[in-house]
């Protein structure tokens, strides 16, 4: 696998719901007491946090371990990759995106610091002034699983590369989207804009067939150290029936989590 970013990356921001203005206005949280309790929640359900540096495609995958004496901030574990800590520790701006039961949280912080919780490296995140809770059902993603990934095929035709057939896993799926996880050659054949027609999304009991329209490209640090890119995209004009494929696909996939948890599977 390449190391070096490709030269064609530009440096793209992503959108954040945190900063979409009126429409996400109801979702957010401002009082002290209310985003506290939001983050034990996060450190209780042992949530996963997506950290984005500098609202670019940067992000990392940690955990939450704790909020740091006096409630001045959340204590998170740091990153794999030397590297990345490097970065994380130099960014101004991050934005950090979690789900809670369903539930997207989402908060943005100025700067980490590193600290050392119990012996071990951590880092200290801000206490947010304003957290989203983002409830709508259709903002819901479902992580695929790495042992039995779903995959998706389809054919890209490249102005530079030419014709290239595809067959990757997606990284999550939701009544909105997928995301795909790429390797850094493969990032090439995506651009943020780009319409990938016949895509087909092989799930356990359907085949959905769908158009998707690239929304954004993320670097992603693996738990392995590896370094990979998140490849987000939205449906295009899919049929109702096509989107109950895929509800009923996150619903079944929940239940038996849930079953699972509860030691009844």
């Amino acid at each position: 696998m390449e190391t070096d970013a490709p030269e064609t990356w530009d440096d793209t921001t992503p959108s954040f719901e945190i900063d979409g203005g009126d429409e996400f206005d109801p979702y957010l949280l401002s009082s002290r007491i209310e985003i506290l309790a939001v983050l034990r929640a996060l450190i209780e359900k042992k949530a996963m946090l997506a950290v984005h540096l500098d609202d670019r495609r940067s992000f990392f995958l940690t955990s939450v371990i704790g909020v740091a004496p006096g409630e001045l901030g959340l204590i998170v574990d740091v990153a794999n990759n030397e590297e990345m800590n490097r970065a994380a520790l130099s960014a101004r701006n991050l934005v950090l995106t979690a789900v809670l039961d369903k539930v997207k949280v989402q908060f943005r912080a100025s700067r980490l610091r590193n600290i050392e919780n119990e012996g071990r490296p951590a880092f200290l995140v801000p206490f947010p002034e304003k957290l989203l809770r983002l409830q709508r059902r259709e903002f819901f993603r479902l992580a695929t699983s790495i042992a039995n990934p779903i995959r998706l095929c389809t054919t890209i035709r490249h102005p530079d590369l030419g014709v290239r057939s595809i067959d990757v896993p997606l990284s999550d799926i939701s009544g909105g989207g997928v995301g795909l996880m790429v390797t850094l050659e493969q990032s090439r054949l995506f651009e943020k804009g780009d319409t990938l027609d016949e895509c087909k999304i092989v799930l356990p009991t359907d085949v959905l067939i769908a158009t998707l329209r690239v929304r954004n490209l993320f670097d992603v640090t693996a738990r392995n150290g590896a370094r990979l890119i998140r490849v987000g995209c939205e449906y295009v004009g899919l049929p109702p029936v096509r989107l109950t494929v895929v509800q009923r696909f996150i619903t079944r996939i929940e239940r038996e989590r849930k079953a699972r948890l509860n030691g009844l599977a």
